[in-house]
């Protein structure tokens, strides 16, 4: 695979060439001032001003070139509107034709002008960033907040694109008026909105959503995802996507994450009494929930190896397995066996296809809808996490057939044997398994992974700019790389060597506040039963309200708090808050009350909610692109660190069992708070070593 400064002289269109912002030369000078500063013949203030001086003239030539272009865009829609004008007094239908015509024409040009400011703006941020990288110094930072907040800014129209909404929105109106609407008077801004047919309107939609990089609640919830995507995809990577795409499957998928994580959570609120009625402690309630865990850490690796053949199959075999370990769950009851019943949760773990639905969204899933279908997993796995404990509260029923016991412990098994059948069925009449015969695009057609450069400057450097410098020493893009260079990792100790000191830091934030969610979430019923007296249903009823919190959290957070802040400040915010919950949590010399759990519960719950977004966020643009695709994937790494730290948190909670109960909660409490702390020291130094 060649390296960027090719890739992007490919890209580039040809009559335009003088007018792109000057990659090859930007990063000479780069490599120069390194060398000059290391014998001592230049400071970093000169240099500094003088790659300011310099990138400030290549902008400046850049946007006056999209600013004439606009100009002439706007003047042939000028004569098309008086034309339109005219054909309202006298309409023609060869007349219309001609114009509907000539609008496209437009509109073609318009998509040429789009593909330029998106190349343009991918080489500034990678040139921003490989300075950042040699010098060590947040340029980024200071030169985007000063030049894009000025009055007379013209890194605008590079990064936002001003003036080319007025552009698009002319020519879909235009469109949308010439097409037959057999007498409908409606416009693209009434409502409802009409679906607009042609194809080129359908083009520049797809190119202003590529090119648009502020943040929102879609945008955060599919990062959430960890579900990477190339920045600037090639034409053939659409068409493959088209082709491969298909609705009921993505819905199916959908609909297997939702299950998942409802027959996860629907057993923690009778997981106690469960244990106890088979003869053990209270408390081994977290190994039954932990088992589910400790099979997921295996089956993600499998599972993920699996979707590289087949997406049909792994679903098949998760749904059976899903139903055959719900079942064995049910039966432990009836069988006074404490064995089936971790046996059946482990089962449960062993069909946890996650793996295999986070990789269809991102192979299979076309580009323009890519994002939705990644907020639709986030969202989807919300909805089944309140779910679960509350279909637990409604399942308060006792009685017998023949030598069945169906009661509040049993149910949750039988009922998600149940749904896991239906969806056994439904799969095999409606999944459609995707055509994998299609060429692979040329290695050429595309830039490199662009989630690694989405949005703010990221929290590290990732290796991958490194392999660009040792492959082009000369700077100038035409050296070939490696192949082995860019394959994917083909171990998870390959996957591991690929990660920045700073990958691993968020990493352990991550297992920071999975562990601490799955101390407070598994646990809950056991404090609550001890300090409150609580009843099934009202442990239910807490940990639904805390499940129905991830969604309004997310719409606050990727609506309107990272537009103010930028995401390592709500990080370490995040963090900093999670270890007050922690603190508030603990149960000191006064008597424990209802108000002081739920209010510390909320807090830790909440804003590990906030933490884990912003965290994978950063995680799905700053690791190396070799990690977003293959069987070892960026995202099979963030689900190894959670699945294991739940593990450890629910074999935590047994463990400190044999204490005793009124112990269990600070015991429980104390390694989330060191894990917090530590994970807080690491992002503080990360900062410190790298600014």
């Amino acid at each position: 695979m060649v390296a960027f400064g090719k890739k992007l002289k490919e890209r580039q269109i040809q009559e335009w060439q003088g007018f792109y912002l000057n990659y090859k030369l930007m990063k000479k000078r780069v490599k120069q001032y390194a060398q000059q500063m290391e014998v001592g013949t230049q400071d970093r203030r000169h240099v500094l001003k003088d790659f300011s001086r310099m990138l400030d003239n290549q902008i400046e030539k850049t946007v006056l070139f999209i600013l004439e272009q606009q100009g002439q865009l706007a003047s042939r829609l000028t004569n098309l509107r008086e034309q339109h004008d005219a054909l309202e007094e006298t309409p023609e239908i060869s007349q219309i034709t001609e114009l509907r015509e000539a609008y496209r024409a437009v509109g073609l040009d318009l998509l040429k002008l789009l593909c330029f400011v998106e190349l343009n703006a991918i080489g500034l941020r990678k040139i921003l960033k490989k300075f950042d990288k040699r010098f060590r110094y947040r340029f980024t930072d200071y030169y985007v907040k000063t030049r894009a907040n000025h009055p007379y800014s013209q890194l605008q129209q590079v990064f936002k694109h001003v003036g080319l909404g007025a552009v698009v929105g002319a020519i879909s109106r235009n469109l949308h008026e010439l097409q037959d609407r057999q007498g409908s008077y409606l416009s693209i801004y009434d409502p409802p909105a009409l679906p607009l047919q042609d194809p080129v309107v359908d083009s520049i939609k797809a190119a202003v959503d590529r090119l648009s990089h502020s943040t929102n609640f879609l945008n955060f919830l599919a990062q959430h995802a960890l579900i990477m995507q190339e920045e600037l995809p090639a034409p053939t990577d659409e068409r493959i996507d088209d082709e491969r795409y298909h609705f009921m499957s993505l819905l199916l998928n959908l609909a297997n994450t939702f299950l998942y994580m409802v027959n996860t959570y629907i057993i923690v609120p009778t997981a106690d009494d469960y244990s106890m009625s088979l003869g053990a402690a209270a408390t081994v309630c977290g190994i039954v929930i932990g088992a589910m865990a400790v099979a997921q850490v295996f089956s993600s690796v499998y599972f993920s190896a699996w979707s590289n053949r087949s997406y049909f199959r792994p679903l098949v075999f998760s749904s059976i397995v899903l139903f055959v370990g719900n079942a064995m769950y049910a039966l432990a009851y009836d069988m006074n066996s404490l064995t089936v019943l971790i046996l059946g949760r482990l089962f449960c773990g062993l069909g946890s296809a996650r793996a295999v639905n986070r990789r269809y969204i991102s192979d299979c899933v076309p580009l323009k809808i890519r994002m939705q279908a990644s907020a639709g997993f986030v969202s989807a796995s919300a909805l089944g996490m309140a779910c679960g404990p509350a279909l637990a509260g409604i399942l308060q029923t006792n009685f017998k057939i023949y030598k069945l016991t169906f009661n509040a412990d049993t149910l949750p098994g039988w009922v998600m044997a149940v749904a896991w059948l239906v969806y056994l069925v439904w799969l095999w009449i409606s999944f459609k398994e995707p055509s994998r015969d299609i060429e692979e695009p040329p290695a050429s057609s595309s830039v490199e992974n662009g989630a690694l450069e989405e949005g703010k400057q990221p929290l590290l450097i990732t290796s991958e700019e490194k392999q660009e410098d040792d492959e082009d020493p000369e700077g100038d893009g035409s050296e070939e790389a490696p192949e082995e260079s860019r394959q994917p990792a083909t171990s998870i100790v390959s996957a591991y060597r690929l990660l920045t000191p700073s990958v691993k830091v968020q990493l352990l934030i991550y297992f920071m506040l999975k562990y601490a969610m799955e101390i407070l979430l598994s646990e809950s019923s056991v404090i609550t039963t001890y300090y409150f007296s609580w009843s099934t249903s009202t442990v239910s009823i807490f940990l639904a309200c805390l499940g129905l919190t991830v969604l309004p959290v997310n719409i606050v957070v990727g609506s309107y708090i990272s537009n103010m802040f930028e995401d390592r400040q709500i990080l370490l915010a995040s963090e900093i808050m999670v270890c007050i919950g922690i603190l508030l949590s603990f149960h000191m010399i006064i008597p424990y009350t209802i108000p002081q759990y739920v209010c510390s519960g909320l807090i830790m719950f909440v804003s590990a909610e906030v933490l884990e977004g912003v965290n994978l966020s950063l995680l799905s643009r700053v690791m190396s692109s070799r990690l977003s695709r293959g069987t070892y994937n960026g995202g099979l790494l963030s689900t190894e660190a959670g699945t294991i730290a739940r593990v450890i948190a629910d074999a935590t909670i047994t463990l400190a069992g044999y204490l005793g109960e009124s112990r269990l909660l600070n015991i429980t409490l104390l390694p989330s708070f060191l894990i917090c702390v530590a994970s807080i020291v690491a992002t503080c130094f990360t900062y410190n070593s790298l600014y």
